[in-house]
C-alpha cells in the first residue's frame, strides 16, 4: 500500500503508480483489475474504475469487456490482445 498525500486526490495518487508499473510492461500487457487495486491500495471500487477510465482517457490502456484492461496502445479491431492456441 502507498503512503496517500493529503494535497493531492487519491485517485491521481493511484493512476501515477499504475502508470509507473504500466511503463514496465509491454503493449498487450494485462494490468491490475479494479479488485486488486482496491486490495492493494485501500481505495473504493468507485476510486479503481476512475484510475482506469483515467488511464483509458489517456491512451495509456485499453480495456476488452469480459477479458480485462490492457497496456496500450489499443491493437486494430481484427487482432485480439489474448493469444489462441492452435486446435
Amino acid at each position: 500500500m502507498i503512503e496517500f498525500r493529503k494535497d493531492r486526490p487519491v485517485w491521481r495518487q493511484v493512476a501515477e503508480e499504475m502508470r509507473r508499473r504500466i511503463a514496465a510492461k509491454k503493449p498487450g500487457d494485462l494490468i491490475d483489475s479494479e479488485l486488486s487495486m482496491v486490495q492493494e491500495f485501500g481505495i473504493a471500487r468507485g476510486t479503481a474504475r476512475k484510475v482506469i477510465a483515467y488511464l483509458r482517457e489517456e491512451g495509456v490502456i485499453y480495456t476488452v469487456p469480459g477479458l480485462g484492461s490492457f497496456v496500450g496502445p489499443e491493437p486494430p479491431e481484427d487482432v485480439s490482445p489474448v493469444s489462441e492456441a492452435a486446435p
